[in-house]
């Protein structure tokens, strides 16, 4: 009896509200019947959005998809501050608005936060200090010296069209584009802050991950309905989307013989960047190769994606 084939590639996963990332990972594990599966940066657990999710084969290309650029829609409300930054924490802070805010004020206030910021995380995050992540010493009701980060906001837009959003705790949506490891619900602090109240982040979805958008992403009940008609491979995308932001090289016959066998190779002509993707003549990614570390004039595999 023939095996059935295992899915691989990449599943861009609709995340729900409620579930950690790694649930998220756990329940497809069971789904699909397989262990290789690993997604590709952490989301809140009451934020929804897309997860890109490696399976099988895909799980080897995860480490080059962490870096993606992010996109979000945000919600900001001010006049109350809360232990988490988001509007599921404690409130730490209430001050009223009871004028509420001009859109104009919103935008000058935006103008301060687009390219390179300085962020402080959230206790209540992932980040380690001393070996340990922030949200365990906030468990403990332990406050510690956090580490003040650098962030990237390429594009941050008003959604809200209102002219004023008014009192007593004014809110407003917003898009962002930013950098891995920028914190959206610090964001909605730090807005609230120069516009003199205390904020936090009320609503949040993940629309974007590298070249993955929500348009792209599956339920856990279309990929169950999926699983159970044998339509799986319908759902998956392949690894070459997911890596094709890297500079690429195409290898002939006798150059792909020896990539699949892990071949050191004399260095690409043009190569600018590291490392970059060698495909194939039929646009199949081959490989993740390198400039060789101690030999420029040789190029050495990172990652042999091939399949025989």
């Amino acid at each position: 009896m023939m095996a059935l084939k295992q899915p691989e590639g990449v599943l861009p996963l609709l995340k729900p509200a409620g579930m950690t990332s790694h649930d998220c990972v756990a329940k497809l594990r069971k789904i699909l019947k397989t262990k290789k599966v690993g997604h590709t940066g952490t989301l809140d657990p009451e934020v929804t959005g897309v997860l890109p999710v490696c399976v099988g084969r895909g799980t080897k290309i995860a480490q080059y998809m962490t870096d993606y650029p992010k996109a979000y829609v945000a919600e900001a409300t001010i006049g109350r501050s809360t232990t988490t930054e988001d509007a599921h924490g404690d409130t730490v802070e209430t001050e009223e608005v009871p004028g509420g805010f001009a859109a104009d004020q919103v935008e000058k206030v935006f103008d301060s936060f687009r390219g390179v910021i300085q962020q402080v995380p959230p206790m209540f995050s992932a980040v380690k200090v001393n070996g340990k992540k922030l949200y365990q010493y906030a468990r403990e009701g332990v406050e510690v010296e956090r580490p003040v980060r650098e962030a990237v906001i390429y594009d941050l837009k008003l959604l809200s069209k209102e002219k004023n959003f008014p009192g007593p705790f004014p809110c407003f949506s917003f898009s962002v584009k930013c950098s891995k490891g920028t914190y959206i619900r610090t964001l909605a602090v730090d807005m609230g802050k120069k516009l003199g109240y205390p904020a936090h982040m009320s609503k949040l979805v993940r629309v974007g991950s590298g070249p993955f958008e929500l348009k792209d992403c599956f339920t856990f009940e279309e990929i169950e309905s999926a699983a159970e008609n044998g339509t799986m491979d319908e759902l998956f995308l392949p690894i070459e989307k997911a890596i094709g932001h890297f500079e690429s090289i195409i290898a002939d016959e006798d150059m792909e013989r020896k990539i699949k066998h892990g071949a050191v190779l004399p260095m690409a002509k043009g190569v600018q960047n590291n490392p970059f993707a060698v495909y194939n003549k039929k646009g199949q990614c081959l490989a993740i190769y390198k400039k060789h570390p101690e030999k420029p004039h040789l190029m050495k595999p990172e990652k042999i994606l091939a399949v025989e």
